[in-house]
């Protein structure tokens, strides 16, 4: 599974709004040139980002972009949703959020799916159950570790 730039940079975005001191709100141009980021590609990002109540904007002289909520209560699966839609390890998943199941495209699922199905559920399950488990506070954290610069992560 590989997520796209959209997630890689809009968690870069978070971080870097979650660093903020009182939650001030930043231009996105000031993000853009400290993350070295392209600002048209961040525009359309934070978009998606406002879109899922996550970020919010402020106009004016001093206005930009903040934090909706606290870093704490954001949660990194509801970022990647956002940004990515649903997350499937696999083309043929469909994500069915009504009855929170996997369901293989390639045969009609009436409960058997197809022989790889238990696998890739499990992937799917370890990855969503990661991205709702991890905060933005902790990548927050993490990023202004002494440890966050040398790669030295404690698991």
């Amino acid at each position: 599974m590989i997520f796209t730039t959209k997630a890689e940079y809009g968690v870069r975005l978070m971080v870097r709004l979650g660093e903020l001191p009182g939650n001030q709100p930043v231009s996105l141009k000031t993000v853009a040139e400290t993350e070295r980021l392209p600002l048209a590609y961040l525009e359309r990002i934070v978009a998606l980002l406002r879109r899922a109540g996550l970020v919010e904007s402020t106009r004016g002289a001093h206005g930009g972009y903040k934090l909706a909520r606290p870093a704490e209560e954001i949660r990194m699966d509801d970022v990647i949703v956002a940004l990515e839609g649903a997350v499937a390890p696999m083309s043929c998943f469909v994500d069915d959020m009504a009855d929170d199941r996997v369901l293989c495209s390639h045969l009609d699922d009436s409960g058997s799916g197809c022989a790889t199905k238990l696998l890739w559920t499990r992937v799917q399950g370890g990855v969503h159950r990661a991205l709702q488990q991890t905060t933005l506070a902790e990548l927050v954290d993490f990023q202004s570790a002494p440890d966050a610069v040398t790669g030295a992560a404690a698991a």
